[in-house]
């Protein structure tokens, strides 16, 4: 679990810095769950259950390229993104949500980090660290920013998903 212990640093590190109270400030035990995929929207979107209700959640701190933003087309590496975020996250799947400051965007979805249940896989982060999303930092939901900043460095140094796939 050298992941999560990295991930504590990192936090430890933005708490100095001033992080705000609501971050997450715990490793999550692989047994806590929260919700339950419903399914996936796009790499950075899902539909969850929580008990009785259903919540579309944006993933906090990363950006896919986009599948089913109206007008605007199918960007680069678009569906592998999307693709790969249903590998990760198939529906019935227990995961725990963490949010940040904010708990909603512009849009209505609820803003999370989430955290696969199973094995407590960060799954903003493993977008990131495979080069399936770019960091995006929206303040004050910054929590692991400098964590997402790192991950896509290290894969576009490594030529990774849309590193390799797409120019510019």
């Amino acid at each position: 679990m050298k992941l999560w212990h990295g991930w504590l640093v990192v936090l430890a590190a933005a708490c100095a810095q001033g992080a705000h109270p609501a971050a997450p400030t715990t490793t999550p035990h692989l047994d806590d769950t929260n919700a339950v995929v419903v399914r996936v929207i796009d790499g950075d979107t899902v539909d969850l259950r929580f008990g009785n209700q259903s919540e579309r959640v944006r993933l906090i701190g990363i950006d896919t390229p986009e599948t089913k933003k109206p007008n605007t087309p199918i960007q680069c590496f678009g569906p592998e993104a999307s693709d790969f975020t249903k590998h990760l996250l198939t529906p019935g799947t227990s995961v725990l949500v963490r949010r940040d400051v904010e708990a909603r965007d512009k849009y209505g979805r609820l803003l999370g980090y989430i955290y696969r249940s199973s094995d407590g896989l960060f799954v903003n982060l493993e977008l990131a660290r495979l080069g399936y999303a770019r960091p995006l930092t929206i303040a004050p939901n910054n929590a692991f920013a400098s964590d997402f900043v790192r991950a896509a460095r290290e894969a576009e140094a490594a030529n990774l998903g849309l590193w390799a796939a797409c120019s510019g």
